[in-house]
C-alpha cells in the first residue's frame, strides 16, 4: 500500500510496458511476474518474484488470487497462480515466501501450495482490524505459515540463498529477503519502486518504519526488487531520500498545527496539493502515523474527538 508521493531519483515506466502474466528475467537468477491487480495504489500490480534458475525455485509474494484457483473468488489476480506454476514448471518450488500478509501479496500462498506441496515460509501471521484507506490491503486471513522466519534466518536452493531481513513498520511482521548471491534485496511494501509506502495504524508504526529504513541504510545491498513498481539501482541513494522526505513530512506537521491546531483531514488539505480524492484516506493515515510517533515523543497532543481530534503542539 502506498501513498502517492513520487519516490525521489526513480524514473517510472509507462504502465503499457508492463505485461501481467509472463516471467520477465532480472537476473540470472531472478524472474518478476506481474499479477493483473492495478490500482491507484499498486501502481502496475503486485511483482511476484521466482528466485532460482536450477532443480530448486522459491517464488517471493505469490499475490492475490483469482476466480477459478482451488476454490477462491476474488476480482483481482485472476490466472496468477496459473502464470507462476506455468514459469516454474520442470522446477521444484521448495519455498513460498511472503514479505506481509496484506491481500495483494500473501492470498495465492494457498492455492500454490496446494498444487506443489510446497512449504509456505516467511512472515508471522497477523490478522487484525485495520480501518485503512482501501480493501485489499486488509490482513489475509487464511495464510498460515508452516515455517516463520526471525532476522537472518536463511531459506536455500540449488545456487541461491535467501535471508530473512526483519523490517517491521509498514506492518509489524514484514520482511525483506536478501539474495546473498547476487546482492540484491526483495524489498516488499517496506521500499517502493514508485512511491512511498504507507504506514497505517494501529498495526503500522512510523518510528519502527524509520528505524527499518535506518537498518537498510547500514546494509550493503545493490539493488532493490520492490512488490510495485521497477528495480532501485540506486538502493543507498533511494533510503536516504526517503528518510529525508519522511522527516520533511514531520516538520511539515509540525509547521501546519503550530499554525492552528489542525485535524487530519486539514492537514491533508493543506500538506498534500492536488492530490488524487481516492488517496485521501492513505494520506491520513501516513499522517496519523507520524502524529502517534510525535505523540510519544511528547511533541504533540491531540484534542478530544469532535468527531475528529484536532491536534496541537504541547507547551
Amino acid at each position: 500500500m502506498v501513498t502517492p508521493n513520487p519516490t525521489p531519483g526513480i524514473s517510472i515506466p509507462d504502465r503499457s510496458e508492463w505485461n501481467t502474466g509472463l516471467a520477465v528475467e532480472l537476473e540470472p537468477q531472478v524472474r518478476r511476474i506481474l499479477a493483473p491487480n492495478p490500482s491507484p495504489f499498486t501502481f502496475t500490480g503486485t511483482q511476484t518474484y521466482l528466485v532460482g534458475s536450477g532443480r530448486d525455485v522459491a517464488v517471493i509474494d505469490p499475490g492475490p488470487i483469482g476466480t477459478g484457483e482451488v476454490g477462491h473468488a476474488d476480482t483481482n489476480g485472476d490466472g496468477h497462480v496459473d502464470a507462476i506454476l506455468k514459469a516454474i514448471a520442470g522446477q521444484r518450488l521448495v519455498a513460498i515466501l511472503c514479505t506481509h500478509t496484506h491481500r495483494d501479496h500473501s492470498p495465492a500462498a494457498v492455492p500454490l501450495k496446494a498444487a506443489t506441496g510446497a512449504s509456505i515460509i516467511g512472515c508471522a501471521p497477523l490478522v487484525i482490524d485495520d480501518s485503512g484507506a482501501r480493501a485489499d490491503a486488509a490482513f489475509d486471513p487464511t495464510y498460515q505459515p508452516d515455517r516463520v522466519l526471525s532476522d537472518g534466518e536463511l531459506v536455500a536452493g540449488d545456487g541461491w540463498t535467501l535471508e530473512a531481513v526483519a523490517t517491521p513498520g509498514h506492518t509489524s511482521n514484514h520482511l525483506c529477503f536478501a539474495l546473498q548471491e547476487s546482492g540484491a534485496l526483495f524489498t516488499g511494501d517496506h521500499v517502493m519502486g514508485w512511491s512511498t509506502t504507507v504506514v497505517s495504524p494501529p498495526d503500522g508504526d512510523m518510528s519502527a518504519y524509520m528505524l527499518s529504513l535506518q537498518k537498510l541504510q547500514g546494509r550493503e545491498d545493490t539493488v532493490y526488487y520492490p512488490a510495485h513498481g521497477p528495480a532501485v539501482t540506486k538502493p543507498q541513494q533511494l533510503v536516504r531520500g526517503m528518510i529525508g522526505h519522511r522527516r520533511q513530512r514531520e516538520a511539515q506537521i509540525l509547521r501546519v498545527i503550530g499554525e492552528a491546531p489542525a485535524t487530519i483531514p486539514e492537514m491533508v488539505t493543506q500538506m498534500y496539493k492536488g492530490l488524487d480524492p481516492r488517496l485521501n484516506g492513505a494520506a491520513g493515515r501516513s499522517v496519523l502515523a507520524h502524529l502517534i510517533d510525535l505523540e510519544t515523543q511528547g511533541r504533540v497532543a491531540r484534542g478530544p474527538q469532535v468527531p475528529e481530534p484536532k491536534w496541537t503542539l504541547t507547551a
